[in-house]
């Protein structure tokens, strides 16, 4: 019996590892720092005289909060999804993705929720991948980056925080 027990006991420790994957765990951005972080790149465009649309997306690519300055073009809300979208899908900027794929950019271009082009930065904490933004109107690539940019940097301690 004392054998039996034993290794049952040894079996069922061998077990865990195998079920240990069926559960995970990962940090994704919430909706009140998504809309926070898009809202403030919008208003550094809108400082700059730019009227941009800013998309947040969490580490899926999922939605969770988009922006349009009162003057912008619809299209920009689509095009700034697609940047914030690509950048999750390459797990980097989409400005150095594009420099660094222009063997695949045309490729990429035609799937659906994508667009190779800059102005997606992701949003990262703890070395974690836990969302995107894309910025989308500015006269250039180089200013939505910048404006993305600014929007992360106006909430850095609360990304740090999610540490």
């Amino acid at each position: 019996m004392k054998y039996l027990l034993s290794i049952l006991v040894f079996l069922t420790s061998l077990s865990i590892p195998a079920f240990s994957a069926d559960v995970v765990t990962a940090k994704n951005i919430g909706m009140e720092l998504a809309r926070d972080i898009a809202s403030a790149a919008v208003k550094a465009c809108n400082e700059k005289g730019y009227q941009v649309s800013a998309v947040v997306v969490d580490r899926s690519a999922t939605l969770r909060a988009a922006l349009r300055d009162d003057f912008a073009s619809r299209f920009t809300l689509e095009i700034a999804q697609k940047k914030a979208n690509m950048s999750i899908m390459a797990g980097m900027d989409s400005g150095p993705f594009r420099k660094l794929r222009e063997d695949i950019r045309p490729d990429l271009n035609t799937i659906e929720g994508l667009v190779v082009m800059e102005g997606g930065i992701l949003i990262v904490a703890d070395g974690n991948r836990i969302g995107a933004i894309g910025v989308s109107g500015a006269p250039g690539g180089d200013k939505d980056v910048d404006c993305a940019k600014k929007g992360i940097e106006a909430h850095i301690e609360r990304i740090e925080f999610a540490d």
